[in-house]
């Protein structure tokens, strides 16, 4: 068993003979795990077995992720060409938001993947928003400053011609069980041992140390260290270890999902997106998610303030398809976070550690930060428990950070025209942090700074923040010039109308022009080389 020393004590000097590690759980949790740990330990004595249930689902609620999933990829060295094509996959530019506030000018915006392109526009994009927000008559829309958004209104690709010198942030759009499938298989080839079978009882030592797993067919598994990858129920970390769950229940209302998908005309003339588009329902948000093969849709609401009927008659007439036999889904969902993701021998990834709702495509970065945060600290405290407060106190500002700007997007959502959307706007339950991010936002302050202080970082960077605020159409009535020079003198009416905004399209039409259609780059690039 390996040491579990507290980080006071020294670590062992040399790993065990042979590490047993063992996975409990596939999916795209488990088949991630089980790749990042062979690809980082192929030359150590490390041995990874991955155990799943032939009888269970896969969850399956976000079929998206973002710019990180792409250096995944890369670190286990597999290319877009090897793996896209047999999971439907499709390129994300980012996400437009439908109906989440009733500010005129602002129903919609789009939240972009930053990059270095960015450089070029963006400054003025947070200028503008910094003058605007003093009453100045500037526009400050997020989509008319980001390359992403113009990418994903023309329905381009994210990847641009060679001649391009500038490489995007971009994200994915995929079937979540054809990306675990073909992932398992990738890991199996690095050497992972791979056991379909059920987990009848989990054996703990006198320690308190998890042992053992007895499965259905008899065969015991012994392991040195145990990845949680059970999902929802979490059967080592939660169930056997007895690690409490910390609910968001009182942050975030949405506990619930309905899916439905329908098959892609590839003949129609409307094309393939290269964005998510989430739309503001009565009591939660719908997804659209274009694959190549079908459009994944689904709303995510609250059981509280409708039932899962409801919620399929909305979504079906959203869709059109309200007496269409279509394949529904429902399902329930688990939103918080675990209070320590790694206890003793046992370390939880994915739902099992956690989960906020499907919203800014979060849960795929979730378990790529978790493992590869795992790996290299129980690495570097040479396979004992070493660093583990440090990684659990990493971890817990990461999911709280990322609630943060979670609960933003409802706490300030204009809309109220449900009991729902009502409740949202006057919930309490917010941290002092987002707290102070909104304060600091309606008194005209630096957003930057203050997001940069202490305990104010989160996994969101300071663009997105203005992207969301100024999307949302946060801001003071407009002044008249008289006004505003008396109040911050003559010269403040010129510097508030620094940027060409004329030449920021002109720029941004012009870098767009090196994008190929999203659906023809996908025929040529992927599926026809």
């Amino acid at each position: 068993m390996i040491n579990s020393a507290h980080p006071d004590k020294t670590a062992q000097s040399t790993s065990p003979k042979k590490l047993n590690m063992v996975i409990l759980g596939g999916g795209t949790a488990g088949w991630m795990t089980a790749n990042l740990m062979a690809e980082k330990w192929q030359n150590h004595p490390v041995s990874i077995t991955l155990i799943e249930s032939p009888s269970l689902g896969v969850i399956g609620v976000g079929e998206g992720s973002t710019p990180q999933l792409k250096s995944f990829f890369d670190k286990i060295g597999v290319t877009e060409q090897e793996w896209m094509p047999q999971c439907n996959a499709t390129y994300k530019n980012g996400i437009l938001f439908n109906g989440w506030s009733t500010r005129v000018g602002f129903e919609s915006y789009f939240h972009p993947f930053t990059s270095l392109i960015d450089a070029h526009t963006a400054p003025a994009f947070v200028y503008n928003t910094q003058y605007r927000r003093k009453g100045f008559n500037v526009d400050c829309h997020p989509d008319r400053f980001f390359l992403s958004a113009q990418l994903a209104k023309q329905k381009k690709s994210a990847v641009g011609e060679y001649n391009f010198p500038f490489d995007i942030g971009y994200g994915y759009h995929f079937d979540a069980i054809l990306l675990g499938k073909f992932l398992g298989k990738v890991a199996q080839k690095k050497g992972v041992k791979h056991i379909l079978a059920q987990v009848d009882e989990v054996n703990v030592n006198d320690a308190g140390d998890i042992q053992s797993l007895t499965l259905d067919n008899g065969e015991v598994i012994a392991g040195d260290f145990f990845v949680d990858c059970s999902g929802f129920n979490s059967l080592l970390l939660q169930k056997t270890l007895k690690v409490p769950f910390i609910s968001f229940k009182d942050n975030l209302f949405n506990d619930s999902a309905v899916t439905i998908s329908v098959a892609r005309d590839k003949n129609a003339q409307q094309g393939l997106n290269s964005q998510t588009i989430a739309t503001a329902m009565k009591c939660g948000w719908a997804w659209d998610i274009p694959l190549t093969n079908r459009t994944g849709n689904g709303y995510v609401y609250s059981s509280e303030h409708c039932t899962g009927e409801q919620a399929e008659l909305e979504l079906r007439e959203k869709l059109s398809l309200v007496d269409e036999a279509v394949d529904v889904r429902h399902l329930k969902m688990k939103v918080g976070r675990v209070k320590q993701h790694w206890h003793k021998n046992c370390v939880a990834i994915g739902l099992s550690q956690g989960f906020i709702e499907p919203l800014e495509a979060t849960a795929l970065h979730f378990v790529q930060e978790s493992i590869e945060g795992f790996i290299d600290d129980f690495s570097l405290g040479q396979y004992s428990n070493i660093y583990q407060d440090r990684f659990n106190e990493k971890m817990n500002h990461r999911f709280d950070g990322i609630r943060d700007y979670i609960v933003a997007h409802y706490r300030l959502s204009s809309r109220d025209d449900t009991e729902y959307w009502r409740k949202n706007s006057i919930n309490p339950n917010i941290s002092n942090n987002l707290k102070k991010i909104v304060q600091c936002w309606v008194a005209g302050d630096d957003l930057n700074k203050a997001l940069i202080q202490p305990g104010m970082v989160s996994f969101y960077p300071p663009v997105s923040w203005h992207a969301m605020l100024a999307g949302y159409g946060i801001f003071p009535e407009l002044s008249q010039d008289k006004r505003l020079a008396e109040k911050f003198g003559e010269q403040a009416l010129d510097a508030a109308h620094k940027y060409d905004l004329a030449h920021i399209d002109q720029f941004i039409q012009r870098c767009s022009v090196n994008f190929a259609d999203h659906q023809q780059f996908i025929n040529d690039k992927l599926i026809n080389k």
